[in-house]
């Protein structure tokens, strides 16, 4: 790419601003809700992730115009089919945290050997009336104990398949090779680039 242009992330979830921050870094001038004033709570009502993508890129964009940029991911677990999956920041509750969540999910599944499971990423983009999606899977399995103190959510517990870390123990740069949200952001990067829209 050669020309930056203004891309809107619909989210308040600052660690994801940052991730995917890091990862379009050069391409886009990135615009956070509070840069576009937008300051209120987005309720993700959908029922799966490409419908809370588009929830809120589709909100943001209707707010500003300006190209938009959502994502919803969610842990997919076997052995508790498909749990916590759409609903996976708040798995144990309204007001739960990562660590709420993360001691649910290990609870559920102390009797069990099964472990493995899937994190998905859906973005959502909204440009020109239009939107599009892209999607990105790191399969991998569930730990017996949090290990690592990077990253956010449930990384501490996801190893990916072929790796010997959890997500929570690898530096954001190996993270992004591993990672479902890198590879759906890689889709949208190469979707940009044959558009030619910079």
């Amino acid at each position: 790419m050669k020309i930056p242009f203004q891309l809107v992330l619909a989210t308040n979830n600052l660690n994801k601003v940052a991730e995917l921050n890091h990862l379009l870094q050069g391409d886009f001038k990135i615009l956070t809700l509070k840069d576009v004033g937008f300051d209120q709570p987005i309720e993700e009502t959908g029922t799966t992730l490409h419908e809370n993508a588009l929830i809120k890129s589709q909100l943001i964009f209707e707010k500003t115009g300006l190209p938009t940029l959502s994502d919803d991911s969610g842990l997919f677990v076997d052995a508790l089919n498909g749990q916590p999956g759409v609903y996976s920041a708040r798995y144990a509750g309204p007001q739960a945290n990562d660590q709420d969540n993360m001691e649910l999910l290990l609870h559920s599944l102390a009797k069990t050997t099964q472990r493995s499971a899937s994190f998905k990423t859906v973005l959502s983009f909204n440009l020109d009336q239009k939107h599009y999606f892209f999607e990105g899977v790191a399969a991998g399995v569930i730990l017996e104990h949090p290990r690592g103190s990077y990253g956010f959510g449930y990384d501490p517990v996801f190893r990916p398949l072929g790796a010997d870390k959890s997500f929570a123990e690898m530096d954001r740069e190996t993270k992004n090779k591993w990672s479902h949200r890198s590879k759906a952001l890689n889709k949208f990067i190469q979707f940009i680039e044959n558009q030619q829209l910079t």
